[in-house]
């Protein structure tokens, strides 16, 4: 048959031509040979957007801090001095105030780590596919509502004739009780998710083996499961503590007379009309934050994050 098919072909029939792949353009044999140009390529537009945004700004606030206002004029004088922060200093004021703001900030980072733990254990370890996915659901529909909206919800809570005294419970009224309650709230999502995700990558052969080999919960707990949840705890902290620091519509609305340093800066750059001093006390959670991750990277806790 083959034979067949050979001596009828037409001798003026051409062999049809071999197929050829598609021609490496010389751009495209560059970045295929040069790796580092096109991760480089790749990384250049968002890195370019993080410097631009994050980088830049944090720049010009700095060099805004070190500026001042002419008591007179009230124009910006944008002569370089450390006055702002020597009134920082000096000010028992803004001390209290940067001293209340952490210690709520640390309050509410402990509270929503003590209330995330058990609710992320029992969706990873406990709760049947099922109740896992409802679960998940449940933590994060609070993310769909507003801010305002469950600010707003709270301070009717707490308010006189609230669900707080119709609970018999007693409300705590407003100020830094309802503050530290409030946020806790708002915050919870972003720790049980964290801890959530590190609790679902212990292998649950781990927990058995430790059971079998006669090791009661609360060794299991303190030996096996703390350690790998470190980073998962670490960023839901780093989550709930650094929003915290740079909260001020939740002070305004259930704080009462309290203040927080965002409610200074919001102050100093609206109604007081003093910029300088603004971007001074801005800079206080800043220093805050990286004196934390200083801490906590010097624990060896970012390493497995």
């Amino acid at each position: 048959m083959a034979t067949t098919d050979v001596a009828d072909a037409r001798p003026d029939q051409a062999p049809a031509p071999a197929l050829r792949g598609p021609v490496a353009r010389p751009g495209s044999r560059l970045l295929h040979r040069w790796v580092w140009l096109r991760l480089s390529l790749l990384l250049s537009a968002p890195l370019a957007w993080m410097l631009l945004v994050y980088v830049v700004a944090l720049a010009a606030l700095l060099v805004t801090s070190l500026w001042s206002v002419d008591s007179l004029s009230s124009e910006i004088d944008r002569t370089w001095t450390l006055d702002n922060f020597r009134t920082l200093l000096d000010n028992e004021v803004y001390r209290k105030v940067a001293l209340r703001t952490v210690g709520v900030a640390a309050a509410v980072t402990v509270i929503d780590v003590a209330i995330a733990l058990p609710i992320a254990f029992y969706m990873a370890k406990v709760a049947s596919p099922r109740v896992r996915r409802m679960l998940v659901v449940a933590v994060l529909t609070p993310l769909w509502a507003s801010y305002l909206v469950k600010v707003f919800a709270w301070r009717v809570v707490l308010s006189e004739g609230g669900l707080a005294e119709w609970s018999h419970l007693g409300s705590p009224g407003y100020g830094l009780t309802a503050v530290v309650i409030a946020q806790s709230y708002i915050w919870l999502p972003y720790v049980i998710l964290p801890i959530f995700a590190a609790l679902e990558r212990v292998p649950d052969s781990l927990l058995e083996a430790a059971g079998d080999l006669g090791a009661p919960s609360r060794m299991v707990v303190r030996t096996v499961v703390l350690p790998l949840l470190v980073p998962g705890i670490v960023a839901g902290a780093i989550f709930s503590f650094s929003l915290t620091m740079g909260d001020y519509i939740t002070v305004n609305i259930v704080g009462g007379a309290s203040q927080m340093l965002g409610n200074l800066i919001f102050i100093n750059a609206g109604a007081a009309n003093n910029l300088p001093l603004a971007a001074a006390i801005a800079m206080i959670p800043i220093v805050v934050m990286l004196v934390l991750l200083t801490a906590i990277r010097r624990t060896g806790a970012l390493e497995n994050m």
